[in-house]
């Protein structure tokens, strides 16, 4: 297991939470996606998508969101149509899941700061 990200799925809600741990790099946002793509450990049922960086930070330049971004948009048969909620404390984190917002494009993505609140909104 990678000590970097676990995944969860919560069969109840339907909900694939995602922890993230420590400096995360692009690189490591999208080989984890990838490996849980070509693994098939995203159920087609998901609902949405709960990316907690609370216990992480991001190690690269903000520019790069755009590469998170492109990603999402070359696998939306695996999150098109899904709501992807970002929790993130950090203020000087925070500047990426609002970027990563601005460019949604098959999928509807939103931060936060609590665990309830993006639950909350994904199954609204």
């Amino acid at each position: 297991m990678n000590d970097k990200f676990k995944f969860e799925f919560d069969s109840e809600t339907s909900i694939l939470y995602k922890n993230y741990y420590g400096l995360i790099t692009v690189e490591d946002i999208i080989s984890s996606w990838e490996q849980a793509i070509n693994n098939k450990l995203i159920p087609n049922h998901v609902k949405g998508f709960i990316l907690d960086f609370r216990k992480s930070t991001f190690d690269f330049e903000v520019s790069r969101y755009i590469e998170i971004s492109n990603f999402y948009k070359k696998y939306l048969h695996v999150f098109g149509g899904s709501k992807i909620a970002l929790i993130t404390v950090d203020p000087k984190d925070l500047v990426i899941p609002v970027l990563f917002q601005a460019k949604e494009d098959g999928y509807k993505s939103k931060p936060f700061s609590t665990l309830e609140a993006a639950r909350d909104w994904i199954l609204a």
